[in-house]
């Protein structure tokens, strides 16, 4: 596989953004893919450490996430990018700069991201301890035309993920012969 795609996961806190790039990473290494996962929690403590919640500075950090993909997929590999990155417009700039891209929307009520809050920051910007958090007091634009959309409070983790690996054939960044990897294989066929 020699042609670089980033694949931008963009959803609220706890919606499965992570989940989805831990599973597929393997998945796509399988198949003889260059992998390289942009975490936004990982990003935000080496490549962003310092930087606030403003709009001014998520604009800031998602722009660095996206720079640093455009030179990976140049470079043949396979980025996952997972970060809220909560407005249309900084993940527009993404897109154009990097130009191999596909935005997958990991759609997921609130109610059940609070749910599944392990750390508790809902809990905490509810109460006021958080300021300016995405989807409590701070807006989160939804994608408009995402090349994917995965509903992971209605799906399971293989089902997003066969999707997603569905419409990568179509685009053309995963060859669409029949050639996919044993794990793969497995999950296809458990997924109607």
């Amino acid at each position: 596989m020699g042609r670089g795609v980033t694949l931008w996961f963009t959803g609220l806190s706890g919606a499965g953004k992570s989940t989805l790039a831990q599973h597929l990473t393997p998945v796509l290494r399988e198949q003889g893919c260059k992998v390289e996962v942009l975490d936004g929690d990982e990003v935000r403590l080496n490549l962003s450490k310092g930087l606030g919640f403003s709009k001014e500075d998520r604009d800031t950090n998602i722009k660095r996430i996206g720079w640093v993909a455009k030179v990976l997929t140049r470079n043949g590999v396979v980025v996952i990018a997972a970060a809220i990155s909560p407005y249309r417009q900084t993940r527009q700039w993404c897109r154009e700069e990097i130009g191999d891209f596909v935005e997958i929307h990991v759609d997921c009520p609130l109610e059940v991201c609070e749910q599944r809050d392990e750390k508790g920051l809902y809990a905490k910007a509810r109460a006021g301890e958080i300021k300016q958090f995405t989807g409590i007091d701070d807006p989160y634009e939804s994608p408009e035309h995402p090349e994917v959309v995965v509903n992971t409070a209605e799906e399971t983790v293989e089902e997003s993920a066969h999707k997603i690996l569905s419409r990568l054939r179509e685009l053309g960044y995963l060859p669409s012969n029949g050639q996919v990897g044993s794990s793969d294989v497995k999950k296809e066929a458990s997924t109607p």
